[in-house]
């Protein structure tokens, strides 16, 4: 693990392989840990960068909300550091709506975009609602109760069995983020804007993936998404929840990897 300094923050990553560079973008209550193993696979034939989102892991809170257009800075103040000039860029959930602020903000340095478990959509009433009852959980300091609630949700009820250690290397790293970080990352969520019209505009490829099982983003609005953007190549893991990566990692590894060889053609 490796630090550089944003905003006066220590902001921790990790940097393997070489060539054709992916960043991964985590979701929430998560680390750049969960890209673990599928990173270090995806490295042998890429250069791979993780981050920690600040708030998240080892790195550090910058202020009281971090904006998803904040998150997406930091990322590009860590790609300038490394003088890397273009990149594909992976987002799961909360790390697609970084990564969707990021094509808003940046969208030269992108060879194309990820979208993994996640939504263009801004947050419903309810959903806000949901993360206001969250922040009062953390502030009234039962942040081992939302964690012990929300992770297990991530995974098929059916891969629960299968995947129990990892989740609880999940709820165990889960266990040591700030506070005061999961809180400015929930309110960043909660003010993030609709992305619907950036589909529009963003000329380089993306990429949806979504799962049949997953509890987060039912298959009804995963549809909804590909309805809208009839012409965004996507794909369905049809044994995995919200945490597809893992579930079924080798599906997974062999739809980036095709992803990023036909960007590698079209930029050739």
């Amino acid at each position: 693990m490796t630090f550089f300094e944003f905003r006066g923050k220590k902001i921790a990553y990790t940097y393997r392989g070489q060539g054709f560079t992916i960043v991964l973008l985590h979701g929430y209550l998560e680390t750049k840990e969960v890209w673990s193993s599928f990173g270090d696979k995806l490295a042998e034939n890429y250069r791979v960068i993780s981050i920690d989102i600040p708030g998240h892991g080892a790195s550090e809170q910058i202020q009281d909300t971090h904006s998803m257009g904040l998150m997406a800075e930091a990322v590009d103040a860590l790609l300038a550091n490394l003088q890397i000039e273009k990149c594909l860029m992976i987002g799961h959930s909360m790390g697609g709506y970084i990564a969707l602020a990021y094509a808003n903000l940046f969208a030269h340095r992108l060879l194309g975009l990820t979208l993994f478990h996640s939504s263009i959509f801004a947050d419903s009433e309810e959903k806000k609602a949901n993360r206001y009852r969250e922040l009062d959980f953390i502030r009234k300091g039962k942040i081992n109760l939302l964690i012990n609630a929300n992770l297990p949700k991530t995974f098929a009820t059916q891969n629960l069995l299968r995947f129990e250690q990892k989740i609880e290397m999940m709820k165990y790293l889960a266990q040591n983020h700030s506070k005061d970080g999961i809180c400015s990352l929930l309110q960043g969520m909660i003010e993030r804007p609709d992305r619907q019209e950036l589909m529009y505009f963003f000329k380089k490829p993306i990429l949806f993936i979504f799962g049949r099982n997953d509890q987060l983003i039912p298959q009804e609005v995963a549809e909804e998404m590909l309805e809208i953007n009839p012409f965004v190549k996507s794909e369905w893991l049809e044994n995995s929840g919200h945490m597809g990566f893992i579930e079924e990692q080798e599906k997974s590894l062999i739809i980036i990897s095709n992803f990023a060889k036909a960007i590698q053609i079209q930029i050739s």
